[in-house]
């Protein structure tokens, strides 16, 4: 059988702390979305999501991209970027205008969008995104499309992403050295969000915890938007590097244990179980010998989960204050999906579940036609999310319409006001 037609191309790169990957997508006839090649390397210039050296990093998003079209057997021009530093910030506004009980015509709509421009605040940031959420019929909240319905006022949710400008720019500047162009960033709360929670959870309320290399981004949905995130600076790296300090040993040798080895729950067991420090095929005396450690440079699996859980001890710590300080409490804070490199660690979901007191479970990216097993894993959510999101074809006020003054418009709040009233109306 022939191959599906591919009609649109979408390129995504997403710069992490510890690896920078890029995909290539292709959106057939059929309405499918095909993986058609991917690639990644180890990140260099980037720290905590921060880029610290435009030519090392510019270098990683190269050889990434030019991985990804080797495999793809196609070049791109442009790429849809992903970001999780930047001191992110989102916040929602409504806007809302009379239509005097008349059918919603798609001008009204346009008019309405237009007018949503001018509550964005963004206090000296870069706005990333500004979406419609959803629509309110006098008082009816969750209206996907009102056009043809009848109504005495018309209101929208705007959802709105901020970002300091001047890491923006460096990390667009990056994209850019490495003959790229940039299509747009993407806050990786948006993309992850995409590729792992369903359209019944970000409905009905639920937290989206990125767990990443160096930078944890805890976000929380409901009513179908995005309505807040903070950014915590502690990723699994740290895990890491907590376990090459308690046992003496270099940072590859660490990042070995945890992966191969490490837990979130503890077991009987493991102070009768010895793991060896070095790698299969290591030259014998290959690094120092771990404190602790017999003669044959083994050290009890105790030890290291109990290292692993004092840091995920911090983590969670830092998760709880996140979603008590976005009012994620009540019926609707339930549900939490843990995604990111570092929730491939085993037992995390159920450690979590037991520290944050709510249900939590794994998110990972759905099942494309052509995704690789390497990437169908939670730290692949952002990037696969990226070409999700591209492909979704977003609507952002910015780009629509010339300007038109409503006759009603939502007060302009300060940003610290608007996201306490939409988590106050939500949780």
């Amino acid at each position: 059988m022939a191959a599906p037609r591919i009609t649109r191309l979408f390129a995504a790169v997403n710069i992490g702390s510890f690896r920078v990957s890029a995909m290539i997508a292709g959106l057939s006839e059929t309405g499918e979305m095909i993986v058609l090649g991917s690639g990644h390397r180890a990140a260099q210039g980037i720290k905590r999501g921060y880029v610290t050296d435009m030519q090392a990093a510019t270098h990683s998003v190269r050889d990434a991209i030019e991985r990804a079209e080797k495999m793809a057997n196609t070049g791109v021009q442009k790429v849809w970027i992903g970001c999780s530093g930047a001191g992110l910030v989102s916040t929602t506004a409504r806007v809302e205008v009379d239509i005097g009980g008349r059918r919603i015509e798609q001008d009204d709509i346009e008019h309405l969008l237009v007018a949503g421009r001018e509550v964005i605040q963004p206090d000296g940031r870069m706005v990333l995104h500004a979406q419609p959420a959803h629509y309110t019929l006098d008082g009816a909240h969750g209206v996907p499309n009102p056009k043809g319905l009848h109504a005495e006022r018309l209101a929208v949710d705007i959802h709105v992403m901020l970002a300091d400008g001047a890491p923006i720019r460096n990390l667009t500047e990056t994209v850019q050295n490495a003959h790229l162009e940039v299509e747009a960033v993407v806050g990786s709360p948006v993309a992850a969000g995409h590729a792992c929670l369903t359209p019944e959870e970000r409905e009905l309320g639920v937290a989206l915890v990125e767990f990443g290399a160096e930078v944890t981004t805890v976000s929380v949905y409901a009513a179908g938007m995005l309505l807040g995130m903070q950014v915590i600076p502690f990723g699994s790296g740290d895990i890491t590097d907590a376990v090459a300090s308690a046992f003496g040993i270099r940072r590859y040798q660490a990042e070995r244990l945890k992966c191969m080895s490490g837990s979130a729950i503890a077991s009987p067991a493991d102070h009768r179980e010895m793991i060896p420090v070095n790698a299969p095929g290591d030259p014998e005396g290959a690094g120092p010998l771990a404190r602790h450690a017999d003669d044959k440079n083994r050290i009890p699996r105790a030890e290291l989960i109990s290292v692993i859980t004092q840091q995920l001890g911090h983590f969670t710590e830092e998760v709880g204050k996140s979603l008590k300080a976005m009012g994620f409490t009540g019926q609707r804070g339930q549900q939490v999906v843990l995604t990111g490199g570092g929730a491939q660690l085993p037992g995390l979901a159920d450690y979590a579940q037991s520290a944050l007191g709510r249900p939590v479970r794994i998110g990972a990216p759905p099942t494309m036609i052509g995704l690789p097993p390497g990437l169908a894993t939670p730290s692949s959510s952002t990037l696969v999310g990226l070409v999700l999101y591209a492909a979704a074809d977003p609507v952002d006020i910015r780009a629509i319409g010339p300007a038109y003054q409503p006759s009603t418009r939502y007060s302009g709040l300060g940003l610290v006001t608007r996201v306490y009233r939409a988590l106050r109306e939500y949780f």
